[in-house]
């Protein structure tokens, strides 16, 4: 698994060997929901590749890159057949994207038969990386926030939750890891809901959490839902029961947090990444990536698309143009100056953070993240 996740730079180095890379202009194919349900991921995801190479140009090896963005709407029949196209017909060196696991994992066959590279920015469930030796990641999996959130829930004395997740991949590794870890912390998960990814209601299942009466609700649903599931939340009056809203952090999704209302006001969750976090390395991605979409505030799929182009990146700058050494990969994440330590050391290690809301943090009513660990509010 340690060779899977590091493979990057050997398998760029097969372009050496391929007809592509005797062109003036390298091609990346770049997979992404632009419409549809997922549509925030895809948005967020292309904006962050074109800061990436509006920064750092767009000839990182004296060859010029050239960005195919296809959009899949979600569909994964739709995403291979992009995929094909942009294998076959286009000649792309690596292929990356991907906003939901069902994508990811009827691309990777066709990564591997053809031998290219393929960059995950988005989907989440941990065994994607297994689904090809091609595949490597640069955002996170669902059983790190949700083994975190389980943890910070026991050390606030939670002994009772009711988990609530989107019925796929990641959903149903977010509700097992949950799980295990209240047990571990000497709790209990009294039920487990589930709702169809596509077109959820959440009414239905946030009623019979609200009758099971536990201390807390756990969440997780995919980046884009996290604004409905937070009005029926406060439309049952769930927010007023005494039921803690816990999460992940696709919940409360910084591009859409603003929109979601005071309900999420106390919602807790746990995830890699804030625009509101105090780094000198954030404020500047932060305030770049505003001056270049107006409309937007980056998200965590944002900078899981900016740490891909730099991962890309500095693969090529290790490609050795003699060598198609498959059987020796080369780190590239090593020589990667990554945005966030979850993308340096891939999803080994990453950086859980607990994440409450508060209207103050970026001014009145804009609803910024904190770390729980340094305020409550």
């Amino acid at each position: 698994m340690h060779t899977r996740r590091i493979i990057i730079a050997a398998l760029l180095s097969l372009a050496s060997a391929a007809p592509a890379i005797a062109q003036e202009t390298l091609k990346i194919g770049l997979i992404l929901p632009m419409t549809g349900q997922q549509q925030s991921t895809g948005k967020q995801i292309d904006a962050a590749v074109r800061l990436f190479m509006a920064q750092n140009g767009d000839t990182p090896t004296g060859k010029k890159i050239e960005i195919l963005l296809r959009d899949d709407a979600g569909v994964p029949d739709t995403a291979k057949r992009l995929a094909q196209e942009l294998i076959v017909k286009d000649k792309v060196i690596a292929i990356a994207g991907f906003g939901l696991t069902p994508i990811a994992m009827a691309i990777a066959p066709l990564a591997t038969q053809a031998k290219v590279p393929m960059i995950v920015m988005a989907a989440a469930t941990s065994v994607i990386t297994t689904a090809s030796p091609f595949v490597v990641r640069t955002s996170q999996v669902l059983p790190q926030p949700a083994a975190a959130m389980a943890k910070w829930a026991a050390d606030n004395g939670i002994k009772s939750a009711v988990t609530l997740v989107a019925d796929y991949g990641p959903g149903i590794d977010a509700e097992t890891w949950f799980t295990k870890g209240m047990k571990d912390g000497g709790g209990d998960v009294t039920a487990q809901l589930r709702t169809p990814l596509a077109a959820p209601d959440f009414a239905p299942v946030l009623q019979r959490a609200a009758d099971a009466k536990p201390q807390a609700l756990f969440a997780f649903v995919p980046s884009g839902q996290g604004a409905a599931l937070a009005k029926q939340f406060a439309e049952r009056g769930l927010d007023k029961s005494g039921i803690r809203f816990i999460a992940t952090g696709d919940v409360t999704d910084d591009d859409q947090l603003n929109g979601m209302g005071n309900a999420m006001l106390d919602v807790v969750t746990a995830g890699f990444y804030s625009a509101a976090h105090p780094s000198e390395t954030n404020k500047k991605f932060v305030a770049a990536f505003k001056v270049a979409n107006p409309s937007m505030r980056p998200n965590f799929m944002a900078v899981a698309g900016y740490d891909g182009m730099e991962l890309l990146y500095a693969a090529l700058r290790k490609r050795k143009p003699a060598r198609a050494d498959i059987d020796r990969p080369r780190n590239a994440r090593r020589g990667a100056q990554h945005l966030y330590p979850q993308s340096r050391a891939g999803e080994r290690r990453t950086l859980q953070r607990g994440i409450r809301h508060h209207p103050d943090d970026e001014g009145p009513g804009q609803g910024g993240p904190q770390a729980v660990t340094t305020r409550r509010c």
